[in-house]
């Protein structure tokens, strides 16, 4: 049974960081592409970023380009969302998932398999 359990989120203020990390068993995470998305409250999930199985390649969505950034540690079967220069616009509940398949990273939700929990970011102004 695959699954995937986030940590790291919390409240922070306009401009702080916060490091967020999905811890995958059940799955060899070298095998899969991983991606992060967020749900604000009253919005659709919408993609953050994502990152190859080899770590090699990232993408992300333009608003959080130069601010977050994406890493793993296929050793640790773990993925880490780094979130700095946080804004107000970014408190959303965060998710991490795992890919379908090892060749896609990127935006496309129908493209993930297995999904975590989420955890709440909340920046406040």
């Amino acid at each position: 049974q695959v699954q995937l359990v986030e940590s790291g989120g919390g409240l922070v203020q306009a401009g702080g960081s916060l490091r967020l990390s999905c811890a995958a068993s059940g799955l060899t995470l070298s095998s899969v592409a991983m991606g992060w998305f967020r749900q604000a409250p009253g919005k659709g999930r919408e993609f953050v970023s994502a990152i190859s199985w080899s770590g090699l390649n990232t993408d992300y969505q333009d608003a959080v380009k130069g601010r977050f950034t994406i890493s793993r540690d296929n050793a640790k079967n773990t993925v880490y969302l780094q979130m700095n220069s946080l804004k107000p616009e970014d408190t959303a509940v965060y998710y991490c998932a795992a890919g379908a398949r090892a060749s896609y990273y990127g935006p496309q939700i129908t493209e993930y398999e297995h999904w975590g929990q989420g955890t709440l970011v909340t920046v406040s102004s």
